[in-house]
């Protein structure tokens, strides 16, 4: 069981650098961003945290202590710094809420589960890896499949469509809701409320 008084580690995955910044394969850390703006008592900033290769910012959301991570490492080899993080800052998986993109959802829902498989999601997989187990929180925001011939590589590493942009901003804060409402009630209440 986990402690409920102990901070919980919010990780948002993506790939570093400007380049990446607005890419579908950096949803998670776009949430995280949005995540750290509904800080109280007032927005947290993000700091370079050398130990665990990430940006973090340990603050409070509606009353929570959090700790929001988004690591400086590429996708693929997220789970180093995620390792790092949980080690650094004892928090144990059970209290790890992971925030990525999700090609099995249709654009635009967010869909919410504990543990099971990555999906062909290389960041999940590295973090299972380096974790030793599956057991973690996903917050799953869904990008849809690749239209036409298009690799995963290719759709994943590129900007949200024209079609897409207006509807970008409502993926986050429904993202970041339901991270709050796994804050607040717990996964399975979140689930529920999400679903």
């Amino acid at each position: 069981m986990s402690d409920q008084t102990a901070p919980r580690l919010i990780v948002g995955l993506g790939n570093p650098g400007p380049a990446y910044a607005a890419t579908r394969h950096n949803i998670g850390a776009m949430v995280c961003d949005e995540l750290a703006d509904a800080a109280s008592p007032m927005p947290a900033s993000f700091s370079v945290h050398k130990r665990t290769n990430s940006e973090i910012a340990q603050t409070r959301i509606d009353g929570h202590q959090v700790i929001l991570a988004k690591p400086r490492s590429f996708m693929n080899v997220s789970g180093g710094p995620v390792a790092a993080l949980c080690k650094y800052f004892k928090v144990a998986p059970a209290d790890l809420i992971v925030i990525h993109d999700e090609l099995d959802i249709d654009f635009g829902t967010v869909r919410l589960k504990r543990g099971g498989g990555e999906g062909g999601h290389n960041g999940l997989r590295s973090i299972s890896q380096a974790l030793g187990t599956k057991d973690y929180i996903r917050v799953r925001a869904g990008i849809g499949r690749p239209p036409g011939r298009m690799g995963v590589a290719d759709f994943v590493l590129k900007p949200f469509a024209k079609h897409e942009i207006a509807d970008v901003p409502i993926l986050m804060a429904d993202s970041s809701d339901a991270v709050r409402k796994i804050l607040d009630a717990g996964l399975e209440a979140a689930q529920n409320a999400v679903h």
